[in-house]
């Protein structure tokens, strides 16, 4: 199988790993974090410049921006991006069923469509693409949130929250339009792929202070993960996730990164004072 370079790079502030997968020539970019300080509003690219960076010394052409899902604990540096190195941005089709729940939710502005038209294009289920020589497959893995899919290039899933390390287990289900039973059958999906296959996990906390990683196995997942291992049942899991997700708190960034990743990481339009406005409802 294709074994693509993957350059990963964390965005500190909320514990993602943003990809650079290329083949010499030809990149995709998956999940480009923008820095964002919840307390002033204040946006920054320092984190996205150091991405772009390391496409112009590679030299590489980018044709891709891939979002794993809508994020809700950072905001996407897409559209920055895309100024800066070019490439269309993409997402799972089933972006249009969450933009049309936090539509309603946070009200959006009348003219906000949730068709997913702020993306370049939206893949569906097991649609081929294809990143210069690179062979690519998208695998919808819902769950988490009811968007998210896998993207797997060459030997590489990258599979967004449905997985993390496997000391860490699985993200959470209890956001809108998530669902523990359906995460867990989006995680049998992937366990059906090649044990040898690079597992490349969009979040990594440090369970136990250890250093931050990035890449794992199938096989590695299904025998130790510690949520959905081999001989763990649906009822198991969905009873242990359910739990969990019962302590949670809300993510801070929760309403403000929502607001700007169904617009593909676009701004909300500036209002009469031409000023921008992120949303918080109060219960």
């Amino acid at each position: 199988m294709t074994r693509p370079f993957v350059q990963s790079f964390l965005h500190k502030q909320s514990s993602t790993w943003t990809y650079v997968v290329h083949d010499g020539r030809a990149a995709a970019v998956i999940d480009p974090a923008l820095d964002f300080d919840g307390h002033s509003g204040l946006t920054g690219t320092a984190s996205a410049d150091v991405v772009a960076a390391f496409v112009r010394e590679a030299n590489l052409a980018v044709e891709w921006i891939l979002e794993t899902h809508a994020h809700a604990d950072h905001l996407s540096a897409a559209p920055f991006l895309r100024q800066q190195l070019g490439g269309r941005v993409a997402i799972g089709e089933g972006i249009r069923k969450v933009q049309a729940t936090f539509k309603d939710l946070l009200n959006l502005e009348p003219g906000f469509a949730a068709d997913g038209r702020q993306f370049d294009h939206l893949f569906s289920d097991g649609e081929a693409f294809k990143v210069g020589s690179l062979p690519g497959r998208v695998i919808p893995t819902p769950g988490h949130t009811n968007d998210s899919v896998t993207y797997l290039i060459g030997d590489a899933a990258f599979v967004g929250d449905s997985l993390f390390m496997p000391d860490g287990g699985t993200a959470r289900c209890d956001f809108p339009g998530g669902d523990a039973g359906v995460l867990y059958a989006s995680i049998q999906r992937l366990y059906s792929l090649p044990g040898d296959t690079r597992v490349f996990v969009c979040h990594d906390y440090g369970p136990g202070g250890r250093e931050h990683r990035c890449e794992t196995t199938i096989a590695a997942e299904r025998a130790a993960n510690i949520h959905v291992r081999d001989g763990v049942s649906e009822q198991e899991f969905v009873a242990l996730r359910t739990k969990r997700d019962a302590t949670l708190a809300v993510p801070e960034l929760l309403y403000p990164s929502i607001q700007v990743n169904v617009r593909a990481g676009g701004l909300p339009p500036p209002e009469s004072n031409g000023r921008r406005y992120l949303k918080l409802p109060v219960r």
